[in-house]
């Protein structure tokens, strides 16, 4: 396997250790492999890099669906329904930092007993990856354990403490400023096929965890702004740097090639993920703004001119999605022209209004029957059934709203071009099908300038206008610009439909590539740009964050969770207050469940569940699970979240 340059072998848990750069060390070439049990570091490493998943299978298979429903950033297909403030499973956090900790905790060993720093690049990366991963589990958790967990083969450790978040975020910003310390140091190790994400360059592992930091602040602001600040002002001094340019991101693939072994590596999951749809609220904001991302982050509807023309050529015309038809031009003739308001290729992304259980406001009169058909409950509404020669009957069915693209997610995703039958002159019916079925190495964001712009945007704004020598216009619109960017690169290395491409089958379709002059009119646009009051300002500047954050759904809900937007009544992107239900009933956090009696952690994780103030864990006290809003995810909050806003309102 080709792991961007790097062995397969380092991703094996123990890693076999073979230096030949000294001549006594030959010998070590004609032992049985499995008597050469020395670590190596620069492996273990590169398993950590393999390990390391934020945003794994479960997150998008279970985690998106609440995280997009509570902050409001995504539609589910039928709507918000009854059981929109409940829960029933979830997945892929709370402790995938074991995953990283347990490499960092054996190189960090074997420092020890060796003493050869050298190797301290390979335990300062492992290190940092640690501590992202460790902010992302207690974001929905709380208290981990940390300070002893992974300690049984050094320290016997089988019961280790849970350690609170209030002390984690000191720990790791110390914990920080220690490998960044390291990551400056002269004479470290380099291999650099064993470290996909920077090439065992230290100077940008050293920006990252300098980076790190303000995301740890964002997270404290609500509990300690002084603190916050004080991380925030000290990140812009260090003589680390900042990611402030994309060429510094935490954005990689992890794997580009492979011979055998797990795919998974090289593509990401290949099962399929949760279809989340494009909220109205947001694609209006989006469109509005004339923002780019938009074509980035969803899938283009199906109503390509042809496919519309097929509509016209069947009678379905009165069929199409009202914002379909209301972007169409027709000739003389009612035949399609062209297209009007903002052309291709954005007249092809639309979305599902943000609409609280259809189907109960159908059934009482208070949803008109066309509006629940064309949005809730299509049925044949958008489907072309043709007739061949012998009287056999084809059907052929059209998405008409935009959904987050998998292909962001997962590189083994078959697309198929929306084509429209034709019957030939033959008799026969032409189904017209265009695929595109290869296979491409994923690559993602974790952290990059973007979202480090962004941030020190919003403390500028909140310290009074400036940090780190620069005002808070000029950072946000950094943060704007580096965002689009790297949403496009990422666009274009996961080879994402029409990127690139038209598929030569619609002369009116157009490749969704970022074009020339796109950001400065986005940033021009009433949306987007600084005005003079700060106030507004914030707002954009943490809406911003949430639609860069499309690819990091815990992010985008932490940052709607922190800051109370969208904010109700908002005019820019309105955080929606159904009637009959209370924002204080909307989660803030998952259910922790009940810890078995058996389990020899069973007094600690209990201790530390009440510490926090879980009373009421996996079970209501009649024993009833929390999978239909009666649990009290609200008012039970994790430490950073004690002093937030509501939803939808900001402070």
């Amino acid at each position: 396997m080709k792991l961007n340059k790097f062995f397969i072998a380092g991703a094996l848990a123990s890693v076999l250790f073979l230096n030949i750069g000294c001549a006594d060390e030959y010998k070590e070439l004609n032992q049985d492999p499995a008597n050469v049990t020395k670590t190596l570091p620069e492996g273990l490493m590169t398993a950590a890099i393999n390990a390391f998943q934020p945003t794994d299978y479960l997150v998008w298979f279970y985690n998106v669906r609440y995280f997009t429903r509570w902050d409001q950033m995504g539609m589910p297909g039928d709507g918000f329904a009854d059981d929109f403030t409940g829960m029933q499973e979830s997945g892929g956090q709370g402790s995938q930092y074991i995953n990283t900790m347990k490499y960092r905790n054996r190189i960090q060993n074997y420092i020890k007993e060796t003493g050869e720093v050298e190797n301290n690049g390979y335990l300062a990366a492992t290190g940092i990856m640690t501590i992202y991963l460790g902010i992302f589990d207690t974001d929905m958790y709380g208290s981990i354990p940390y300070t002893e967990a992974c300690h049984y083969d050094d320290l016997g450790i089988l019961t280790p403490k849970y350690d609170t978040v209030e002390e984690l975020y000191t720990l790791w910003i110390n914990e920080l400023n220690d490998y960044i310390t390291m990551l400056q140091a002269d004479g470290l190790s380099g291999v650099t096929r064993q470290d996909a994400a920077y090439g065992c360059s230290w100077s940008k592992w050293a920006k990252l965890a300098n980076s790190l930091k303000l995301k740890i602040a964002v997270r404290l602001y609500n509990n300690d702004p002084q603190k916050a600040l004080a991380i925030a002002e000290e990140a812009a001094s260090n003589s680390a740097g900042l990611i402030t340019s994309i060429d510094d991101d935490f954005r990689f693939a992890k794997a580009t090639d492979y011979a055998s072994g797990n795919a998974d590596h090289v593509y990401g999951t290949g099962n399929g993920l949760t279809t989340i749809y494009a909220s109205g609220n947001v694609m209006k904001f989006m469109l509005d703004s004339k923002d780019p991302r938009v074509r980035f982050i969803y899938v283009k509807n199906s109503f390509n001119s042809k496919v519309v023309q097929s509509f016209i050529d069947n009678g379905k015309w009165d069929k199409l999605p009202t914002a379909v038809k209301e972007n169409v031009v027709l000739d003389e003739n009612g035949n399609f022209k062209e297209w009007g308001g903002m052309g291709e290729p954005w007249v092809r992304y639309t979305a599902l209004p943000v609409q609280y259980s259809p189907k109960t406001e159908h059934d009482a009169g208070k949803l008109s029957d066309e509006d629940f058909e064309e949005y809730w409950n299509p049925g044949i509404r958008y489907q072309i059934e043709m007739e061949n020669a012998k009287g056999d009957k084809f059907q052929r069915s059209y998405n008409p709203w935009s959904y987050y693209t998998e292909e962001m997610r997962r590189g083994r995703v078959d697309f198929q071009v929306p084509t429209a039958m034709t019957l030939e002159s033959d008799g026969t019916i032409n189904m017209n099908v265009i695929q595109d079925t290869d296979n491409n190495p994923l690559y993602q964001m974790y952290l990059g300038a973007g979202e480090v712009n962004l941030y020190m945007a919003e403390f500028a704004l909140l310290k009074g206008g400036s940090i780190g020598g620069k005002s808070a216009e000029n950072w946000y619109n950094a943060g704007v610009r580096a965002s689009v960017e790297e949403f496009d690169a990422l666009a274009k290395a996961n080879k994402i439909p029409y990127y690139g491409t038209n598929y030569n089958y619609d002369e009116n379709e157009k490749p969704i590539d970022l074009v020339d002059g796109e950001i400065d009119a986005m940033l021009a646009t009433d949306n987007v740009k600084f005005t003079r009051s700060a106030d507004d300002n914030l707002e954009k500047v943490y809406l911003q964050l949430l639609v860069h954050f499309s690819e990091q759904c815990d992010d985008q809900y932490v940052t709607a969770r922190r800051s109370g937007y969208p904010k109700v009544g908002s005019d820019l992107l309105p955080f929606v207050k159904f009637p009959n239900v209370e924002l204080s009933a909307i989660p803030r956090r998952f259910v922790i469940s009940e810890p078995l009696v058996t389990d020899i952690m069973y007094d600690i994780k209990k201790a530390a569940y009440q510490a926090q103030g879980f009373n009421s864990l996996g079970t209501d006290s009649q024993g009833n699970k929390y999978n239909s809003g009666n649990a009290p995810l609200n008012t039970e909050r994790v430490w950073q979240d004690k002093k937030a806003p509501q939803w939808g309102s900001p402070k």
